[in-house]
């Protein structure tokens, strides 16, 4: 897609920030104090509304379909390396730590810190200021500690987000918009 394509926002004089090796689909939304690192992959549908405060995606991360990310003003949203966002999640002020993994329809809130190399499960309800140290399983509503994960759920952790990172790779090299194509009447 060429950078033209995309839905990017200027707010205040600042503009979205989005590497030549980052993929951001054409449908998501980019407003604001938003940085998007080297072989980032926003989906379709996400929203990054850096009106308030600065939201960053370091390189390798992903933010999937359907994604919302805000936060107060002041405050900021940041998803480190390697960071795996799922389908249809809400980062709201938070922090997402190194190869840290946030499952489908999850909300993490104000001030909220998910460790490196931790996993909250889908659906989960992370309230504000809540702290999960490196390696840890949070699931629930609200979201709990409920044990540390193996070396093995990190590995297939990691290698979920390396295809992420060979999707981002793909979509900016063979993507186009293009006419669906009609099956034909039998």
């Amino acid at each position: 897609m060429e950078p033209s394509e995309l839905a990017v926002f200027s707010l205040d004089g600042v503009t979205p920030v989005v590497d030549p090796a980052a993929f951001v689909h054409p449908t998501a939304v980019l407003i604001g104090d938003v940085v998007v690192g080297a072989r980032c992959y926003v989906g379709p549908g996400a929203v990054l509304r850096g009106d308030f405060g600065r939201l960053e995606m370091r390189p390798g991360s992903n933010l999937q379909d359907n994604c919302v990310v805000h936060c107060f003003p002041g405050e900021a949203v940041l998803i480190e390396e390697d960071g795996h966002i799922g389908h249809g999640a809400v980062l709201h002020g938070c922090t997402i730590r190194r190869n840290g993994l946030v499952g489908i329809n999850a909300v993490i809130l104000d001030g909220a810190e998910i460790g490196a190399c931790s996993m909250v499960g889908a659906g989960a309800l992370v309230p504000a200021k809540f702290v999960a140290p490196p390696r840890s399983l949070v699931v629930g509503s609200p979201a709990r500690i409920v044990r540390e994960l193996t070396a093995a759920e990190i590995e297939r952790k990691a290698a979920g987000t390396r295809l992420y990172q060979q999707l981002a790779a793909r979509s900016l090299a063979g993507m186009v918009r293009t006419a669906a194509r009609t099956i034909p009447n039998a």
